[in-house]
């Protein structure tokens, strides 16, 4: 299992000269940190895993993109229930709400 790594010397030092291979620049949102936490805390295993093969970051985008997908057609659900119930006469709205008040 002998590796040719290249190496840069630095002073009496010779350091293996190591690249990653991804190096894209995306931001990271509340999504994939609230994944990192997740798996920083529950599965331990995995997050080596990830991080050793470089997946860690592809794979918290991922859930990221997920996830504000997921936020985009729950908000065009909520708001399309919003305008069901707007579209009932006001009088019958607040009739409901006071007799859910006075019991």
């Amino acid at each position: 299992m002998v590796q040719n790594l290249p190496y840069i010397q630095c002073g009496n030092y010779f350091i293996p000269d190591i690249r990653l291979v991804n190096v894209e620049t995306q931001i990271l949102g509340k999504y994939g940190r609230m994944r990192r936490a997740f798996l920083e805390e529950n599965n331990q295993m995995l997050l080596n895993d990830l991080i050793l093969t470089e997946k860690l970051f592809p794979h918290l985008w991922e859930v990221q993109q997920a996830c504000v997908k997921r936020m985009e057609l729950l908000m065009e659900e909520l708001l399309a229930n919003n305008r069901q119930k707007k579209s009932l006469p006001i009088s019958t709205t607040a009739k409901s709400q006071s007799q859910n008040l006075s019991n």
